[in-house]
């Protein structure tokens, strides 16, 4: 099997279209497996309110963006605290948002790489809460990942009929 040298480097401002069309294709990649109710159907960057809502946790986190042979390949953004829809930690954190891989970059190992990258930069701010939260429909699949790349569930809840899971990693 052909190896791909996985770089991470940091994102910034200039990056919002490469981390849209990264997001872009993880819908047509889900959609294609039949993962509808993840990240629906419409691309991110047809959806003005989502695409406001990514550049604004860009900004007030850190994006990371992952790149395979120069490519742009996948991304995650860490902020000091999740989305509305999830409480905040009893303690400081880092947390995880937005991880998503381009679909021509699947199975190489660029969320894993993203992940690890993330709870070195949550252990170097001197942060010990690592937390994510994702979708757990679709046989929890998604639940099942982040648990192999080392978080335990936490809390299940959910947004209208969409079922969450908050999974944590102490670091």
């Amino acid at each position: 099997m052909e190896t791909h040298a996985i770089t991470i480097r940091r994102g910034g401002a200039a990056d919002v279209p490469a981390v849209l069309a990264i997001l872009d294709s993880a819908v047509v990649w889900l959609n294609g497996r039949g993962i509808t109710a993840q990240w629906g159907t419409e691309p991110f960057t047809s959806r003005p309110k989502t695409v406001e809502h990514v550049g604004q946790v860009m900004g007030e986190g850190s994006p990371w963006i992952a790149e395979v042979d120069g490519v742009p390949a996948g991304t995650l953004t860490l902020t000091p605290h999740p989305g509305s829809y999830v409480p905040p930690a009893a303690e400081p954190e880092r947390y995880v948002r937005y991880l998503a891989t381009d679909g021509r970059f699947h199975g190489l190992g660029v969320g894993a790489a993203l992940l690890a990258h993330a709870a070195e930069e949550t252990r170097r701010a001197g942060v010990s809460l690592l937390r994510v939260d994702c979708f757990a429909g679709s046989e929890g699949r998604l639940v099942a990942y982040y648990e192999r790349q080392g978080f335990t569930r936490t809390d299940p809840f959910a947004v209208g009929d969409w079922p969450g899971q908050v999974l944590e990693m102490r670091v």
